[in-house]
């Protein structure tokens, strides 16, 4: 089936780390997602603030479900809440496999974190350009 003809699917989701691990643990979780996720065609884009994740996935509904539920169960991430999720027409991440982006200070992802459904997501688009990416 070619991407044209598979339903897109978008989440957006906030959680905590895990208090006991340390922030590079990040690192680890981006460079086995960014594999897994390319072969299940998942892009999209994790912002870490230091001890705030918000990460925006897309791809076919199915494994972007399917990943988000192994999110969930992943004892790096405490308090796991889905703020936005909806059907998707054309990808916003196609430049890029996974991109990571760290932010200064607390105070942009709380503001996501803070949330629920359009106004998350806007807010968390509106962010994009002040982020550093590295995909």
């Amino acid at each position: 089936m070619t991407e044209d003809a598979t339903p897109l699917h978008e989440i957006l989701y906030c959680s905590m780390l895990t208090q006991s691990l340390p922030p590079q643990t990040v690192g680890q979780i981006v460079s086995r997602a960014r594999a897994q996720n390319a072969r299940k065609n998942i892009t999209g884009l994790l912002v870490f603030d230091g001890m705030r994740f918000c990460q925006h996935l897309e791809g076919p509904a199915d494994a972007v479900s399917e990943l988000m539920q192994r999110i969930k169960e992943d004892p790096r991430h405490v308090d796991v809440r889905v703020v936005y999720e909806a059907a998707l027409s054309v990808r916003r991440y196609s430049g890029f496999g996974m991109g990571l982006a760290e932010c200064e200070g607390p105070h942009l992802m709380a503001g996501v974190h803070a949330l629920e459904g359009e106004p998350a997501l806007r807010h968390f688009l509106a962010l994009m350009p002040s982020f550093d990416i590295s995909g």
